[in-house]
């Protein structure tokens, strides 16, 4: 029986889920403990700040059962926003079920009637090559770029 997935915009009482869900992928990808008093703060402050971005979830059956951030890049190159697509996280039993390619296409679509934006972007760790697939399989292409950055 194929899983039943809604796509949705997060509110506020999806904080809790996003927490849990950054907690856990931190865990799974880096081997890395995120601390609840410092992602909490985060999350709450991009759910209160749209013009930073937003969260999706991923329900069935009214469970939230998946997640993604996007935060916007303004390309002058382009003159448009790419939608970077960050902390994406998928509860383990509903793994290869569809539910990011749900997520995904659900944004593709949201764009359809935003003509600043001019793609999407993301990140991924070197070793995932799960996560690779999948975003290979829905059209996304690797890039020639490598990221640097400097923590403050």
């Amino acid at each position: 029986m194929k899983t039943k997935i809604k796509v949705r915009k997060a509110t506020p009482k999806d904080a809790e889920s996003i927490i849990q869900f950054n907690i856990a992928m931190a865990k799974e990808t880096e081997n890395k403990t995120l601390k609840r008093e410092e992602i909490e703060p985060g999350v709450h402050g991009l759910i209160e700040k749209p013009e930073y971005g937003f969260y999706m979830v991923a329900e069935s059956e009214g469970k939230v059962v998946g997640s993604l951030m996007i935060t916007f890049e303004w390309s002058d190159w382009r003159n448009g926003l790419f939608w970077w697509i960050q902390s994406v996280y998928v509860i383990p039993e509903f793994r290869r079920k569809g539910v990011y390619k749900t997520m995904y296409l659900t944004i593709k679509a949201m764009t359809k009637e935003k003509p600043n934006v001019c793609g999407f972007r993301l990140y991924v760790e070197k070793e995932n090559t799960n996560a690779q697939k999948t975003y290979t399989s829905l059209g996304m292409n690797e890039t020639h770029y490598k990221m640097f950055e400097e923590m403050k």
